[in-house]
């Protein structure tokens, strides 16, 4: 049996959800296209996140960010990975939910913070203190994330490909979204 992957599901959520690993390995296992919005945004600007965050601010960072998930969703069926503030713009949502699916990676805090207290790449964690915007950010943003077409939960302890399979079969209810063709 054969999955088909019928139109774009964008993966949601914060940082350090596992949003680009776990859609990358999904995208492997339905033999599909993967796609970062941030790297999409970057190899556009010619520079990093970081970089178009401190030299045009986060407002013009999330304009970019709409245009280029809009372009992805209408030129092709894919898994798409956002950057975590994206699916909080409405307009974002839309686009998502009209041309695709929504997936939130649900991650708790203790998680993320263990994923991401290491990394310099993240600019808005560059703060005096880093966990305590991690937290105000996750506070902020959750209940939007709760609007995604689709939740599926992270644990710590499990693998990409554990995680991979948890979303694989979560988007086997949706047969708008994923399909199984027979091979014979």
């Amino acid at each position: 049996m054969i999955l088909r992957l019928k139109k774009s599901v964008a993966f949601v959520g914060m940082m350090g959800a596992g949003k680009t690993a776990v859609g990358r390995a999904v995208a492997e296992k339905l033999m599909t296209s993967f796609l970062d919005s941030d790297q999409e945004i970057e190899q556009a600007a010619n520079m990093s996140v970081a970089e178009i965050f401190a030299r045009d601010g986060e407002a013009f960072f999330r304009d970019r960010e709409a245009q280029v998930i809009r372009r992805l969703f209408e030129n092709q069926v894919c898994i798409l990975s956002t950057g975590g503030g994206a699916f909080m713009r409405e307009e974002v949502r839309e686009i998502m939910t009209s041309s695709g699916m929504s997936l939130w990676i649900n991650a708790d805090l203790d998680l993320l913070w263990s994923r991401v207290k290491s990394k310099d790449t993240r600019p808005l964690l560059q703060t005096a203190d880093p966990y305590g915007t991690l937290k105000s950010i996750y506070e902020a943003r959750k209940s939007t994330y709760a609007l995604a077409d689709m939740t599926v939960k992270a644990k710590k302890g499990l693998s990409i490909d554990d995680m991979a399979e948890r979303v694989i079969s979560a988007m086997r209810s949706r047969p708008d979204v994923l399909e199984s063709i027979d091979e014979s």
